[in-house]
């Protein structure tokens, strides 16, 4: 009709093949794709800038993996953010405070950490990274030698740096191996 307006706020029904009704609002079928479409652009980020990124984040994992093998308890307290979170191979929580103190403390020692294939994946400001780390060494559960993946998350603060808020390891198991832990 000429002259006629749409409501865009009001629903389509239709019915569908198994007998219930479909409510479909256009003007939020509209918000919902726009919006999926920012988060999808934002995700993907310039080949270039995510290039860079992805170098920043495998040297944080070398200043890590250092840290660690170092007892360096500043460079840790550097990496991880205020609200860091981790769960351990044994199943604890551990906060940024108790993570620092077991370092300062010497309740872990490694002599070996090698890391191998890791996997970087970036989510906006958010970083996820997957790895094998095979270690001899020990901490406050006693020995802890052998192959583990873990994965670490990072996020880009309010000044841009990159920070730990999560990590969380599992020990590898050889296929027949039961777990210590029922």
């Amino acid at each position: 009709m000429p002259g006629a307006t749409t409501n865009l706020w009001k629903p389509i029904c239709r019915r569908t093949a198994h007998g219930l009704t479909l409510a479909i609002c256009p003007a939020l079928a509209l918000a919902l794709a726009v919006s999926a479409a920012a988060v999808v652009g934002q995700a993907g980020m310039p080949r270039g800038q995510k290039h860079e990124s992805r170098h920043e984040i495998d040297q944080l994992e070398e200043t890590w993996r250092e840290a660690v093998m170092k007892g360096n308890t500043a460079a840790m307290g550097n990496l991880l953010a205020d609200d860091y979170m981790a769960i351990t191979a044994s199943g604890t929580l551990q906060t940024k405070d108790q993570t620092l103190e077991s370092l300062r403390a010497g309740r872990v020692h490694f002599t070996t950490l090698d890391i191998s294939d890791r996997k970087v994946r970036f989510y906006g400001t958010t970083a996820l990274v997957t790895s094998v780390a095979d270690v001899q060494g020990t901490t406050s559960d006693g020995d802890v030698s052998g192959s583990y993946r873990y994965t670490r998350v990072y996020v880009r603060d309010a000044t841009g740096a990159w920070k730990v808020v999560s990590f969380e390891v599992s020990k590898i198991r050889e296929a027949g191996e039961r777990s210590e832990h029922k």
